[in-house]
């Protein structure tokens, strides 16, 4: 049985969790800003202690490798990413990479020769909150985004994608192409309340919900706010207000596990005595049912249709980005199960509801994935927090999934 550094481990998260941190012991570490540089060269730093092969592709995931006996056949691919939500928190992501760089070090600590090769991996832009594609990285790699798109996409400031990464220094050479892998495990914070709630260890993934996200547009016409009447207005951010309000309420309609959200709001000419002629937003849609996903968009279109007819205004509906439920492979959701009970670590099957770089691996290769508590259920947001002892638990039990998978 593989035991992590417990020491080690927690030294590692608090040096990581330095660069970006904010006032409220959160993190602000966006896709390949400054900050995110910093992190990148540490874990390179990190890596290159371990004698590992290192290589970064053209969309900037940072891969390495550790051989294994038999270098011919495919690896266990293991890690997670290292970006953050804007003052988001400093488990999300971060904690998988360290997690799976633990368990090479471990490896290490006890000389054990895997029979398989194991390379760990940081995909980039994971989060989508600067650059809007979630699991970019993993994205491009099972060639599921094209490289060129992927590299033009840019942030509110017009700052492209491509150009950022040379700007950092992790605009890689390496293609960025799929290689054959025996299996993908990721480790997590749970970003909800079941496990603490429960009072079990850890969360063995079965499958995430289906996503989407939609860039609404709302033109109107711009006016005085005093001697402009009511009923001759054309008033884009009333009829926003009114679209919003029902697609808030549209998830009750649906089905049990359906949500939606209205996360970013945009208004021009942003003025307070001015009625306003433009107003953007977004709308995220989720279930585990790609039907149910499918019929809240025509909803949330169909909802936007009725306001504009009552407020006189006309819109734009775009899809920016879209992924299925996925439902992770048996062989690695066992192989979890198997390391937890061996362990005596309670554990139970559970469904995420957000979206993760395993999400786009298990597209290509087997891919699985497992939760460590959230306490509160408290993500995106500087009070995320997982008690150390659970992050500790974690660890070891993927340390040791990883070997059963990897062979010794």
């Amino acid at each position: 049985m593989l035991t992590i550094d417990e020491e080690r481990f927690q030294e590692s998260f608090e040096t990581y969790s330095a660069i970006g941190s904010t006032n409220n012991n959160g993190l602000h570490r966006l896709a390949l800003t400054d900050e995110d540089k910093h992190v990148r060269d540490q874990f390179v730093a990190d890596l290159e202690s371990l004698g590992v092969d290192i290589r970064i592709d053209q969309i900037g995931n940072i891969f390495a490798r550790r051989d294994g006996q038999n270098q011919d056949i495919a690896p266990i691919l293991i890690g997670s990413h290292l970006d953050s939500q804007p003052y988001g928190g400093r488990y999300d992501g971060q904690l998988g990479v360290l997690t799976a760089l633990e368990t090479l070090r471990t490896l290490e600590d006890e000389g054990i020769e895997t029979k398989r090769p194991i390379e760990i991996v940081n995909w980039t832009n994971e989060e989508g909150s600067r650059f809007q594609h979630a699991m970019l990285g993993s994205a491009v790699f099972i060639e599921k985004t094209d490289l060129s798109e992927a590299l033009d996409l840019t942030d509110v400031e017009g700052n492209r994608l491509g150009d950022e990464l040379t700007r950092i220094g992790y605009a890689g050479t390496d293609a960025v192409e799929p290689f054959d892998i025996h299996a993908y495990l990721e480790l997590h914070i749970e970003q909800g309340p079941i496990l603490e709630e429960h009072g079990n260890a850890i969360g063995v993934v079965d499958g995430v919900f289906g996503i989407t996200w939609l860039r609404a547009t709302i033109h109107g016409e711009t006016d005085h706010a005093g001697p402009t009447p009511m009923h001759t207005r054309r008033d884009a951010m009333a009829t926003a207000a009114d679209a919003i309000s029902e697609i808030n309420r549209l998830p009750n309609r649906l089905s049990a596990d359906a949500v939606s959200t209205v996360g970013e709001l945009r208004v021009e000419p942003d003025s307070i005595n001015v009625i306003p002629d433009v107003v953007e937003f977004t709308v995220d849609l989720r279930s585990y049912d790609d039907d149910v996903v499918a019929e809240a968009i025509e909803r949330t279109e169909a909802e936007i249709v009725a306001a504009c007819n009552r407020h006189g205004t006309t819109y734009e509906l775009e899809e920016i980005w879209k992924t299925r439920h996925t439902e992770f492979s048996p062989r690695v959701r066992d192989a979890i199960a198997d390391t937890a009970e061996s362990l005596d670590v309670t554990y139970e099957s559970i469904v995420s509801g957000a979206g993760h770089d395993a999400t786009n691996v298990n597209q290509a290769f087997p891919a699985g994935m497992f939760f460590v508590p959230s306490v509160d259920g408290k993500t995106h947001n500087e009070a995320e927090y997982t008690a150390w002892g659970d992050c500790v638990t974690g660890a070891n039990v993927y340390a040791n999934a990883i070997l059963a998978l990897a062979g010794r």
